[in-house]
């Protein structure tokens, strides 16, 4: 992991960065979780560096193509917003244009993604702990939706399977409003869902939510307990996004580019702005978020192999 962490990235007054607009690639398409904090983030930092920061979407190959277009950019000006899928595509792919690590430089972490693991009201259990139990006394009888094959959702029931040695079966979606609606419908009973997509479910009382698969519990879902803290210690899960440079920037414009994010997302109005589409924002220094990649790809690709997960 060379480039993410062959020199520090210090602020240096000094930097005349940018120069120019800044585009910042999104390899998902508009409309989505990772989109959305890239557009708050990006209007922000627009107003800060008197320069347009200005959101590219390129989606594809599961965040593949927008990767590839922005590790081979050489303008100095283009940043590129990560996510969970960088840290899985290496096991689940094998060979990929681009190294996440090599390729780029890490600037900071941006924001979490709850993810929370709801049941159809039918569902008998009421707590992770008693889901545990029905789900051993019928070995692959129960099912739980995702929003899609080797995303977050998935790889959350995946290693929810694998630590409370149970046997479910995956159903995989399209996205997640199909997913839900296939959950409030009764089709499937389980669902890892992400936050913004269980949210308005739960607080109707269409659905019930049995644990959060954050460490701790989210402020998101007041009253109902992490995973970790209900059944099945240990247990950590979420989406998230990060912000990364192509490893060609300039060091002053990367860090430059640093301290900005880390200072907008640590903004209380732009954290409630985040917090009211569904995300948890989480700046940190970019040491920081390099060795949270490196642990990321470390404990995904030990659930794939463990759950022997194939790419579409």
């Amino acid at each position: 992991m060379a480039a993410l962490s062959a020199w520090p990235l210090a602020v240096r007054a000094q930097a005349a960065w940018p120069q120019r607009t800044v585009k910042l690639v999104v390899p998902f398409p508009p409309g989505g979780p990772v989109d959305a904090v890239a557009r708050v983030l990006a209007a922000r930092l627009s107003e800060l560096w008197g320069q347009q920061v200005l959101v590219d979407n390129r989606p594809g190959a599961g965040g593949q193509v927008g990767a590839d277009l922005a590790a081979k950019a050489t303008d100095g000006h283009t940043l590129f917003a990560c996510s969970i899928h960088h840290t899985v595509l290496p096991s689940l792919k094998g060979r990929l244009p681009y190294d996440i690590q090599k390729d780029f430089v890490p600037l900071s972490f941006g924001a979490r993604f709850p993810v929370v693991l709801v049941t159809h009201p039918s569902v008998e259990a009421k707590t992770v702990a008693e889901l545990i139990a029905l789900a051993k006394k019928q070995p692959g009888k129960l099912s739980y939706a995702s929003s899609g094959n080797g995303g977050g959702t998935h790889l959350a029931g995946e290693l929810f399977a694998i630590q409370s040695g149970t046997q479910l079966v995956h159903v995989p979606y399209k996205g997640s409003a199909p997913a839900m609606s296939d959950v409030l419908g009764g089709q499937v009973p389980l669902m890892f869902s992400d936050a913004p997509t269980a949210l308005p479910q739960w607080k109707a009382g269409k659905v019930r939510a049995l644990g959060v698969a954050n460490a701790k519990p989210s402020v998101l879902f007041p009253g109902v307990p992490a995973i970790a803290e209900s059944g099945l210690p240990g247990y950590e899960a979420y989406s998230w996004t990060g912000y990364v440079a192509p490893a060609s920037m300039p060091r002053d414009a990367a860090s430059r580019a640093a301290a900005d994010i880390q200072r907008v997302l640590a903004e209380p109005a732009i954290a409630q702005r985040l917090h009211d589409a569904g995300a948890e924002a989480a700046p940190n220094s970019p040491e920081a978020f390099g060795r949270f990649i490196a642990d990321e790809l470390a404990k995904w690709t030990r659930v794939v192999k463990t759950a022997n997960i194939q790419a579409d």
